[in-house]
């Protein structure tokens, strides 16, 4: 007897050691990179310094193009800034409908639709376009910013580098998101919430490998920029303290001006930008100069500072260089320039006036605590910043890049208390007034279906858990015989069964196989040395439902097993529960 139970201990063990190293060696291959990976890597940090170099040649055109046509101090009254902003409005429009159809737009949503349309492919005639006109445009006094076209510059980068090599079409549509990483990061000076950015709003999901790659081509990008411009921050400020609870308060109400300002916002995008785009072809010409008039106007009456990107600006809201009437003032006419200059359909970006509009909103809500509550102990520059990063979580609904953003656009990581709750506020807010982001109603104007980066965070993902039902086939042991298992399979009358082993592994098996092992070994073999090498999957209560379905070709029945003790088993799942557990409400 003791023999016997040990030369079935030692099938038992055999078996068991047939099968593991097969999946050990599979578990292997799939995680050690292979040379396309390797090359993928290599590659990123390649496309990180090219980005890089554009963005920086990029930001000096803005730059050289603003001082030669608005003087490198514009004030109101000068007749350039009615002029300049028309003029070139009607040269940005003629080279967008002649020479560079692809340059329209602020880029985010272009590249979304080169990754999940057109796999992966941005001409170099639409970086070309996207270069010349956004500098333009911005620098000419347009109210947009550079970091939209910067990623969709960094992305169409990276297509043509893929191209050139000849890459398979999978490699192709994914040098794209990791280009774009490159450009926003090198025009943001801030890699955590580039990759941040694309992960949430363009990617959706992503692997080790191309998180990797995302990272490497972002950092590269960042250390060429600071190369240039330096490491520091692009604005400073004081460490936030907070001493008194009551602080947290006005950040919060701060937090709730921003959620509320943020559909306002979005839903004048929405109403004027369509409008534009019905009306007869040849207005094209001129709707991109009539928006530089307009915006022209607002300068030339008073408020220049809405004129550009107006990164200068917001650094003099910070240090409280203004009333906040004007700042007040400031954010409706920028609100207003921006929602001109944008549904016109000059190229530019929407990140800049998003944080410009943040920002003044922030130093108004600062500078009116500051008068009335003089108790309070924030300074003006906490609330500026904390304004940038209230309407980028409610417009642009990047909730994770919003925090990171502010932190590293600072440099104060003392101020991540303020910004997660005002934050949190604004975005709950503004998705409860204004549930369609942003980007996707632009998606929607374009005639595009591109996926909701937002809907798929929201959705209610399914698990296995939820198809359970309780272990009703029969259980044998791996001990046990053929001739045994066949009489308990036969009594159940069931399709397939579970065999557990000595170890406490699971097998799944079907009536089937049983009958032709039995007719295969001895009556009396142990059901171990029946059993196939390919191990029945491992399978546990919070994995996704999906993640079970492909098995079913090859296994009927699978076991669910509890993660803390693995010979315990959840319960069974078969391919009629999961469709059954989809098709319910």
């Amino acid at each position: 007897m003791e023999i016997k139970e040990a030369s079935r201990g030692a099938a038992t063990g055999a078996n068991a050691q047939a099968v593991r190293p097969a999946a050990a060696e599979v578990n292997l291959s799939r995680i050690a990179p292979t040379r396309d990976e390797r090359l993928f890597l290599v590659l990123s940090i390649f496309i990180g310094v090219i980005s890089g170099l554009l963005v920086v040649s990029f930001r000096v055109a803005i730059e050289w193009i603003g001082i030669l046509t608005l003087g490198s101090a514009p004030h109101p009254g000068q007749l350039r800034l009615l002029f300049v902003p028309a003029a070139a409005g009607l040269l940005v429009a003629a080279l967008v409908i002649w020479f560079f159809p692809g340059a329209r737009g602020s880029g985010v949503n272009q590249t979304k639709a080169a990754l999940y349309i057109y796999n992966g492919y941005i001409s170099f005639r639409t970086v070309i376009g996207k270069f010349i006109t956004s500098a333009i445009a911005i620098g000419a006094g347009h109210s947009l910013g550079p970091e939209d076209p910067s990623l969709q510059i960094g992305a169409g980068v990276a297509s043509m580098i893929a191209r050139r090599l000849r890459l398979s079409r999978q490699r192709l549509r994914m040098f794209a998101p990791i280009g774009a990483a490159a450009g926003l990061a090198a025009a943001f000076n801030a890699p955590i919430s580039a990759i941040l950015f694309v992960i949430e709003e363009v990617i959706g999901n992503w692997s080790a490998a191309v998180l990797g790659s995302v990272v490497l081509a972002a950092i590269s990008s960042v250390v060429v920029a600071r190369w240039f411009w330096g490491a520091e921050p692009m604005f400073r400020i004081p460490s936030v303290s907070l001493r008194n609870p009551q602080e947290l308060i006005a950040y919060a109400v701060l937090g709730i001006a921003g959620g509320l300002l943020a559909p306002i916002f979005s839903r004048a995008l929405g109403f004027l930008r369509p409008r534009l785009r019905a009306m007869p072809p040849w207005t094209r010409y001129g709707q991109p100069a009539l928006a530089g008039l307009l915006v022209g106007a607002i300068g030339y009456f008073g408020f220049p500072q809405v004129m550009g990107s107006g990164y200068g600006v917001i650094d003099q809201a910070m240090h409280g260089q203004y009333v906040w009437q004007f700042l007040v003032a400031l954010t409706l006419l920028k609100l207003l320039a921006t929602t001109l200059s944008f549904s016109s359909g000059t190229p530019g970006g929407m990140f800049a006036p998003t944080l410009f509009i943040g920002a003044m909103l922030g130093a108004a809500v600062g500078t009116f605590e500051k008068h009335f509550f003089p108790h309070l102990t924030g300074t003006i520059g906490a609330y500026s910043l904390v304004g940038m990063g209230v309407l980028f979580a409610g417009f642009l609904r990047a909730p994770l890049t919003s925090v990171f953003m502010v932190l590293e656009v600072s440099g104060n990581y003392s101020i991540i208390l303020p910004v997660i709750l005002a934050n949190t506020i604004a975005y709950l807010l503004s998705r409860s007034l204004q549930p369609v982001p942003i980007f996707e109603t632009f998606t929607h104007q374009d005639g595009l279906e591109l996926p909701s980066m937002e809907e798929q965070r929201e959705e209610l993902v399914l698990h296995l858990e939820d198809a359970l039902r309780p272990v009703e086939v029969p259980v044998a042991s791996g001990s046990d015989s053929i001739e045994a298992a066949s009489r308990l399979v036969a009594g159940s009358r069931a399709s397939a069964f579970l065999v557990q082993l000595a170890d406490g592994t699971w097998y799944a098996m079907t009536a089937e196989e049983l009958t032709a092992a039995a007719a295969a070994h001895s009556p009396s073999a142990a059901l171990v040395t029946a059993l196939r090498p390919d191990r029945t999957p491992m399978l546990f209560p919070d994995l996704p439902l999906e993640s079970a379905l492909h098995h079913f070709p090859r296994w009927p029945l699978l076991p669910v097993l509890n993660r803390a003790n693995r010979s315990v088993l959840e319960g069974v799942v078969a391919l009629d529960d999961i469709l059954r557990r989809y098709r319910t409400p």
